[in-house]
C-alpha cells in the first residue's frame, strides 16, 4: 500500500532576483565584439583565399603560355625553320654593352 501512494514532489522557488542574473549591457557589449572580430577574419579570409586563386590561375595562364611556345620551338624545330629570337646573329652592335666593347 506504501508503493500505491505517490509523494508529492516540492517545486522549487525562485530564491535569485531574475533581473540580476542576466548578462546587461557588458554582456552585449561583448557580444557584439565577438560578432565584429568574427565578420572581421572571415573578411580578411576571403581576401587571401580570393588572392590565392588569382595566383593560381596567373601561374596556370603563364605555364600555358610557356608550353605553348615549347611546341611551337620543337615544331619548328622539326621544320627546319628559325624562330625570331635573340641569337648571336641577331645582335647588333648598338645592342652590346659599350663596356663591352
Amino acid at each position: 500500500m506504501l508503493a500505491l501512494t505517490e509523494t508529492p514532489m516540492p517545486t522549487p522557488s525562485m530564491t535569485v532576483d531574475p533581473v540580476a542574473v542576466t548578462p546587461g549591457f557588458v554582456g552585449f557589449a561583448a557580444i557584439v565584439v565577438v560578432v565584429i572580430a568574427v565578420i572581421l577574419l572571415i573578411w580578411d579570409m576571403n581576401r587571401r583565399i580570393r588572392r590565392v586563386r588569382y595566383r593560381d590561375e596567373v601561374r596556370e595562364e603563364l605555364d600555358a603560355e610557356e608550353a605553348a611556345r615549347a611546341a611551337a620551338e620543337a615544331a619548328d624545330s622539326t621544320t627546319g625553320t628559325a624562330t625570331p629570337g635573340r641569337g648571336d646573329a641577331d645582335v647588333r652592335d648598338d645592342d652590346q654593352d659599350p663596356r663591352t666593347r
